[in-house]
């Protein structure tokens, strides 16, 4: 697809239609990048409309006009999905950011893209409410890019990914048409399923702008454990063991003692950072219970009692609950600028979880490179850093394609898959491949084309 080259005319028209002040044309730097590798890719213009009649005739022209847009929230992604490869309009719904409303009767609430998850989780507090999803950029992502990429996070292993709460969403589609997706219902068995649809579709097929989420009660009480462990693989095992007993974490957490000991350097350089020094420790497991606490506790400990640990911390009060999950929050920006800038956002059955760790340490090994890991271990999503003595991108690099490409299948051969929170974007796409049949992708590359003939929703992305 050739598209068209951005005119004066073209400014204009933006400028008329949402202010002078909301088309930007110099200082992109910020919405050159996201937190993919050290990619860089500047778009023409980086538009900030107001509301969703100005985002409609926005796209609107630009399907008229043959010029591609990449949607963006708050540039929190990890795979390349708010990049503007095909330069052109960034689409920003950060002046969104609304709640419109918070429905406590019917445990609802309806909010704009824009609006941070933070923000919307302290909103929801003061009225003993409570909505799962809290990605670890959850102080600066948004809602319109958590619904983007089916976000998840450390209580999704308890209480589901972003999808499981979305109800109903409005969307600008990519010839201008705004539509509601969905209804206002925990039932809907009315047509297609449009809302999960338009739930991690990365921008590719239009452009979210409010949406109805479903909340929960808020729990009342809750206790973080931190287990160190001698052994990866038994740290794996481990995981495993506490759902066999019974025990229902609200998350449960791995950390490779290599990622700790860089974010502890990082956050507490002098302080107490509340893991163990301990050289033979490899790995820790961080768990959170909010119900049921005292039973589960009790089983906790009796199982993990039965592995070569070390001394388990118990963190009750809050100062000691924020200072352990601060670490496991920044630990991926924090590896990074350690030089581990290639992440995968790897998937498997939770059981395999060890034999994933130990693959992906050998595959280090003899391909001569430095790897960390974290993750969500309790829904087997484990992230991979990897710190490469000569390239710190995976973008078009075939050395790393081609290590990503074997690690991948062997995710595969678990059962598992390329991503399981992050998305596809840029970086994963080559992969798509490995875990869907030929006929599976194009079914999704119809789908596309359908809903995006002219190709201007996010292009280069997921396909």
């Amino acid at each position: 697809m050739e598209y068209k080259v951005l005119t004066d005319q073209d400014i204009q028209f933006f400028q008329n239609l949402i202010g002078k002040e909301n088309v930007l044309l110099l200082d992109l730097e910020k919405y050159s990048a996201d937190a993919t590798e050290n990619l860089e890719f500047y778009p023409d213009v980086v538009l900030k409309p107001n509301s969703v009649e100005e985002i409609s005739k926005i796209v609107a022209f630009c399907n008229e006009n043959l010029l591609p847009i990449t949607p963006r929230g708050a540039g929190t992604g990890l795979a390349g999905g708010a990049l503007p490869i095909k330069g052109g309009v960034v689409l920003s719904v950060e002046n969104l950011n609304q709640i419109i409303q918070i429905d406590e009767k019917n445990f609802q609430v309806i909010v704009e893209a824009g609006v941070i998850n933070y923000v919307l989780q302290e909103a929801l507090s003061e009225k003993n409410l409570f909505f799962p999803p809290d990605p670890s950029s959850w102080q600066s992502s948004l809602i319109g890019g958590n619904i983007s990429t089916n976000a998840g996070g450390p209580k999704a292993v308890k209480y589901g990914v972003t999808s499981n709460y979305v109800l109903n969403l409005e969307v600008v589609l990519p010839n201008g048409e705004i539509i509601w997706t969905g209804a206002n219902t925990l039932k809907n068995s009315t047509g297609l399923n449009l809302t999960q649809l338009f739930v991690g579709s990365e921008g590719t097929l239009g452009i979210i702008t409010k949406a109805v989420l479903k909340v929960i009660p808020k729990p009342e009480k809750d206790i973080s454990i931190l287990v160190p462990f001698y052994d990866l693989e038994e740290a794996c095992e481990a995981v495993s063991a506490i759902f066999h007993a019974g025990v229902n974490p609200s998350a449960l957490e791995f950390l490779e003692q290599r990622a700790i000991d860089a974010a502890t350097e990082f956050l507490f350089a002098d302080a107490n950072s509340s893991f163990e020094k301990n050289s033979e420790i490899q790995a820790h497991l961080l768990i959170a219970l909010d119900e049921k606490i005292e039973i589960d506790l009790q089983k906790l400990v009796e199982v993990v009692s039965k592995f070569h640990i070390g001394e388990i911390l118990f963190a009750e009060n809050e100062t000691e609950k924020a200072r352990i999950w601060l670490i496991r929050r920044r630990v991926a920006e924090i590896v990074k600028i350690n030089g581990y800038t290639i992440e995968e956002d790897t998937v498997v059955p939770r059981a395999n979880l060890g034999k994933l760790v130990k693959k992906i340490h050998q595959m280090a090994d003899e391909n001569d490179f430095k790897v960390v890991c974290y993750g969500h271990a309790g829904d087997g999503n484990l992230h991979i850093r990897i710190n490469h003595p000569e390239f710190k991108n995976s973008y078009n690099v075939p050395e790393i394609q081609l290590i990503l490409a074997q690690l991948f299948q062997i995710v595969k051969n678990l059962g598992g898959t390329i991503s399981g929170e992050h998305g596809i974007g840029l970086i994963q796409k080559p992969f798509l491949p490995i875990v869907f049949s030929k006929a599976n992708l194009e079914l999704q590359k119809t789908i596309k084309k359908t809903i995006d003939p002219r190709n201007i929703m996010n292009p280069g992305k997921i396909y």
